[in-house]
């Protein structure tokens, strides 16, 4: 995929070899180092409005997730480890140590906070904050999978289904299945919050069948062993200690039923958070607000030991 490079003006682009792909990546800024992960179906791209205003403050480091953009899209795995979230933080721990970095805030939007918070749990000396936008904990998703969020949620159980049935499914209408869900997280259910040049990038996504599979296997991965790695955690008592602080969009996230800080409490031993009036993409949809809630932690928590 083509990267749109006036979306970041004076950041430098990486690619950095890691265990079993090789992730792209833009960096720059000064301070304290921060990570941000993008989630489905987008790409690093998602960042572009809140990007110059966060490298004021600290070194951004902006990576797309293995089989997202232009990261490599490793095949599966019959087991789906290779998609597996423990799989994709120790990618972005290769990433931040390859950059110098050998401690880190970290955030992510979507599946990239699934990748986030699991960074958090398998390396907690490298992670000193850790922010997860507008989700939950994987396991805590599939507990409350009731009739009414299976509809909702179809997608999660739709692409976690076998190979080839997704894959083929959307391969027939990639564009169309991009942008229904697109409209149908964002807070005005179209497309304006997005803009041209990041739609190219998501548009892509989808239309090449290697990452297209890639995204089925995420959440092949999401629906198995990334839920049993949380369920194991959970049984052994185990919680991030680094401070979190946790982001949500007002109308996604926010209108699930379900307390955002209640539930990362049992996950967490440090949690604060705050809604930002936004559907699901809030750094797109909102970006002053988001920023806004966002900077104030990050001065605090970012690069602290």
């Amino acid at each position: 995929m083509n990267v749109i490079a006036d979306l970041f003006p004076g950041f430098a682009e990486h690619r950095i070899p890691t265990e079993g792909a090789e992730i792209f990546v833009r960096a720059g800024g000064s301070g304290p180092p921060l990570l941000l992960l993008h989630g489905y179906p987008q790409t690093h791209v998602c960042w572009h409005r809140i990007a110059p205003e966060l490298a004021r403050h600290v070194t951004l480091v902006l990576a797309d997730l293995r089989g997202y953009g232009s990261s490599s899209a490793p095949p599966g795995d019959a087991e789906h480890k290779t998609y597996s979230k423990r799989s994709m933080a120790v990618d972005c721990l290769a990433v931040m140590r390859a950059l110098g970095h050998r401690r880190f805030a970290v955030g992510g939007h979507d599946r990239g906070g699934r990748v986030a918070y699991r960074l958090a749990f398998d390396h907690p000396e490298a992670i000193c904050a850790l922010v997860p936008i507008d989700i939950l904990p994987t396991a805590v998703v599939w507990r409350r999978m009731t009739a009414d969020r299976a509809v909702s949620g179809y997608h999660w159980a739709f692409l976690a289904q076998p190979y080839p049935l997704p894959e083929t499914l959307i391969g027939r209408e990639p564009i169309f299945f991009l942008e229904h869900t697109l409209k149908s997280w964002a807070g005005p259910r179209d497309l304006s919050p997005f803009a041209a040049e990041a739609l190219a990038h998501y548009r892509a996504l989808l239309k090449e069948p290697a990452r297209l599979h890639a995204v089925c296997e995420d959440y092949r991965a999401g629906a198995s062993i990334d839920r049993e790695l949380d369920e194991a955690d959970l049984a052994l008592g185990r919680k991030i200690t680094c401070p979190t602080f946790v982001l949500w969009g007002s109308e996604y996230l926010g209108r699930g039923g379900a307390d955002p800080i209640e539930a990362w409490q049992a996950w967490c031993t440090k949690v604060s958070g705050v809604a930002v009036r936004a559907g699901h993409f809030l750094a797109e949809e909102n970006p002053q607000a988001t920023l806004a809630a966002l900077i104030p932690f990050l001065k605090v928590h970012a690069g602290s030991d």
